[in-house]
């Protein structure tokens, strides 16, 4: 079932983007069809366009909701911080544990050479 909404989705995307390049810009776009005699007029055409881009619109969003909520019972009533600290034995979450010790230290002179060359 996701797989066939995610699919719709993908075709309302492309679809709206299609519908939305075809539009007459201030600057002139990709709808070209300017003055000529036809079946339809630039007015009558950019009121079909625009209601198409509302639909497409409108559906796209239905299909944003509905991944939403498919994901969401998919993913049940678990949390992604469930997983990070694990409770302890009386069923509080235990404090995670650092790695403490001397690897955040830096060296200390004796040990290494000088990170940065003398002037000699």
């Amino acid at each position: 079932m996701e797989n066939v909404v995610l699919i719709i989705h993908l075709l309302l995307a492309l679809g709206l983007i299609a519908v939305v390049l075809l539009q007459r810009s201030e600057g002139g776009g990709l709808g070209m069809g300017g003055g000529g005699a036809g079946a339809m007029t630039g007015r009558g055409v950019a009121t079909a366009l625009s209601k198409i881009t509302w639909a497409l619109a409108i559906a796209f969003i239905a299909t944003s909701i509905t991944l939403t909520i498919l994901s969401a019972e998919k993913a049940g009533n678990s949390s992604i911080t469930d997983s990070l600290i694990a409770p302890s034995e009386d069923g509080t979450p235990a404090a995670p544990t650092s790695p403490l010790g001397s690897d955040l230290l830096p060296p200390s002179a004796g040990e290494n050479a000088p990170l940065v060359p003398s002037a000699d």
